[in-house]
């Protein structure tokens, strides 16, 4: 269903039935109901963490290298059976209820490990869980010099003082933006210097040197653009070259275009099972009356000090004047000085009734109906796996046609879709114990031409159709 762009089990109704069942071996594939209860069989069991595990397991084998992008994806709810936490959706550019997913991708953008938060827990707790699971698989390094693995993220978790401590306590290396550069360095200083990115050669110029951020001591590197702009990098990788640096730094966007993709192809946020659980009362969040309190702080505060400046700006207008002018100056601005001594009075009765709330408590001391809950979880993590998969696949097709259609960069993907929801005749023989998939002509002779190659790559790797005995042959019906 993912890979064919069947989003929902409510779409199978416009499907045939026996098309698909063939696809896994059935005379038909199972009606809308049926099908909900052989998820809800599988999601019982509570071992999606498991495949997770062991998904993460394979694929961590197949990796040359120990790099890991991490990023928080909102998936926003718009329902009213669950209370969730607020956060900030950055695609929305608003804050609005949703749970958050920290997923871990390698360079390539392929998927690896998703992660997801209970409450309203930041990119920094994200990271921390998932060092702990990455922990269990990959074992310290005997060079002392060496990290264990190296994490690369965005500015949000930005800390070098939680830097350091990810270095000492877990023997991790982190890569990341700088944020609030004031400094700029000499143009002199930067150097051409030639690299790969995302399978592309490029020139970038570079410098680095060593800085002190929060009396920790990291290195930084820096990218001048052709509009005198400078990206200030920093790691604490002891031996990274400023190439390879600069290079994982920015693919970070991989991640950020599997997100797009994944949301557009595969209906990412789409929940398969409803319904709420309840969270660990013990855990502690944010009060919401302490931060509503603090955000009617806030905004008094920023009027009071557009009005002060107003007021500051009459009088400053002209220098040169007079004692008298100055207190007609004054008087003029009467109206504005009782609105500001207004919000000051406002602004002690708001720290006064927040001085005797605590900034975090735990679940248990909110209301009962402001209490926190968490939608079902299992049913997702195992569509997790699912798309995760799905998607792999289809990017390991999509690596393979790259070989031999031209063009494969803007219509390679475009064309491995037209192949999955297109018809084709399954034929078995159990003489031969072979099971022969003809494949339909597409829609022009070059995809035909493509597929008739993809056909003769896929006969080569001798694939046995799964839970049989009967190898798996392809070809095109156009050629």
């Amino acid at each position: 269903m993912a890979l064919c762009r069947i989003k929902n089990p409510e779409q199978l109704k416009n499907y045939p039935p026996g098309e698909l069942g063939k696809l896994i071996g059935l005379d038909r594939v199972p009606e809308v109901g049926h099908f909900r209860k052989k998820i809800k069989q599988i999601i019982d069991q509570n071992k999606t963490d498991q495949l997770h595990s062991q998904l993460f397991q394979k694929w961590l084998n197949q990796m040359a290298d120990m790099f890991f992008y991490i990023d928080g994806h909102v998936r926003v709810y718009h329902g009213a059976q669950a209370n969730l936490s607020k956060r900030f959706v950055s695609r929305e550019k608003l804050c609005l209820s949703g749970t958050t997913e920290f997923w871990v991708n390698e360079e390539s953008g392929l998927p690896l490990m998703v992660v997801t938060a209970e409450l309203n827990e930041k990119l920094k707790e994200g990271i921390e869980i998932v060092i702990e699971k990455v922990k269990e698989e990959i074992a310290e390094p005997t060079d002392a010099s060496e990290p264990r693995f190296t994490l690369i993220f965005d500015r949000e978790s930005y800390e070098p003082k939680w830097f350091k401590h990810l270095w000492e306590a877990h023997r991790v290396a982190v890569i990341t933006y700088r944020k609030n550069v004031k400094d700029t360095w000499e143009e002199s200083m930067f150097n051409d210097t030639d690299l790969q990115l995302l399978n592309n050669d490029v020139t970038m110029r570079l410098c680095e040197m060593g800085t002190q951020l929060s009396e920790v001591w990291l290195r930084e590197i820096r990218k001048l653009s052709d509009n005198g702009h400078q990206t200030a990098i920093i790691t604490t990788h002891p031996t990274l070259s400023l190439q390879h640096i600069a290079h994982k730094m920015f693919s970070r966007w991989t991640q950020e275009n599997y997100f797009k993709y994944m949301m557009e192809n595969f209906d990412f946020d789409k929940m398969i099972e409803y319904g709420t659980q309840e969270i660990d009362q013990k855990r502690v969040t944010p009060n919401p009356q302490y931060r509503k309190l603090s955000n009617q702080l806030k905004k008094i505060r920023e009027k009071k000090a557009r009005l002060e400046a107003r007021v500051y700006n009459k009088i400053e207008s002209n220098p040169d004047k007079t004692i008298e002018q100055v207190k007609l100056d004054i008087l003029s601005t009467s109206d504005l000085i009782e609105k500001i001594n207004a919000y000051k009075q406002e602004i002690a009765v708001l720290i006064e009734q927040r001085s005797d709330k605590p900034s975090r408590i735990s679940l248990a001391q909110m209301p009962a109906e402001q209490r926190y809950n968490k939608l079902k979880q299992e049913s997702k993590k195992f569509k997790n796996a699912i798309l995760m998969l799905s998607y792999r696949a289809e990017t390991a097709l999509y690596n393979s046609i790259k070989e031999f259609f031209k063009g494969a960069d803007n219509n390679g993907r475009m064309l491995l879709k037209e192949i999955f929801s297109s018809e084709a005749d399954m034929i078995p023989d159990y003489k031969k114990n072979t099971l022969t998939i003809v494949l339909h002509s597409m829609s022009t002779p070059r995809a035909n031409e493509a597929i008739a190659k993809l056909c003769r790559f896929l006969n080569d790797t001798e694939t046995i159709y799964p839970y049989s005995n009967l190898k798996m042959i392809f070809k095109s019906i156009a050629v």
